[in-house]
């Protein structure tokens, strides 16, 4: 029988750069596969590798494009001198 690698829900959060309380809800939820050894939970690496593969892999839906454009607009009106002096630095 082979041995699994697991990561606690730390590392998970880490690797996946979320925080505890994201990984904990997709455990939850179904989304991440865990075991519970007693009190913790172990999240398979295998499932972590696939999960980071799919971040990675996948592209932008439009509407998710078209957030990330409002939130660069509204951020360079509000904060586009201070953002420009700090690149003349």
């Amino acid at each position: 029988m082979e041995e699994k690698e697991y990561f606690s829900i730390a590392q998970a959060a880490k690797i996946l750069k979320i925080s505890r309380i994201a990984v904990y809800k997709k455990v939850k939820k179904g989304q991440l596969p865990a075991i519970r050894i007693g009190k913790i939970y172990a999240v398979p690496k295998e499932d972590i590798i696939r999960k980071v593969r799919g971040i990675k892999g996948r592209s932008l839906k439009p509407e998710e494009k078209a957030k990330i454009k409002m939130a660069v607009n509204k951020t360079l009106r509000e904060y586009g001198d201070v953002l420009k002096r700090l690149g003349e630095e």
